[in-house]
């Protein structure tokens, strides 16, 4: 199984109450990083997220994903709310076994996939043996 430092979290994965940042309420999303022999991939949940409303960054070793989530209409009073309303924003540091500018990302019902390439020097390589 490949094991890599090529992704460090920046913030924790559990917050229980939103951050106060930026100008507004900013949740973190859970995310899960898997890892194969090419690459690094981020399944990152953004749930009421539009597809025009994410942003992935990559600036000065940072990976930064942010997802705005607009105010839902409703149709009456609540009677129980537990969604609250604010965005989804993330980073993490990026070292140098990702190939940043072949990063890649796609968003789809409420999931951004990021693609991060390792640089080739890297990948795990089979030597051949010769015999004789």
């Amino acid at each position: 199984m490949p094991e890599t430092n090529a992704l460090v979290k920046k913030q924790p994965t559990e917050v229980t109450i939103p951050e106060v940042t930026r100008g507004g309420m900013f949740y973190t999303p859970r995310v899960d990083i898997y890892e194969s022999t090419d690459e690094v991939v981020l399944q990152c949940d953004m749930p009421g997220v539009k597809p025009n409303d994410v942003e992935v960054r990559f600036e000065k070793g940072e990976l930064s994903l942010h997802g705005k989530v607009s105010a839902r209409p409703t149709p009456g009073d609540y009677v129980n709310e537990e969604y609250g309303i604010g965005d989804f924003y993330r980073t993490f540091s990026i070292s140098p076994e990702i190939e940043t500018d072949r990063i890649s990302a796609h968003y789809r019902d409420g999931v951004l996939t990021v693609h991060l390439p390792k640089v080739e020097r890297m990948k795990p390589k089979k030597i051949t043996v010769h015999a004789g």
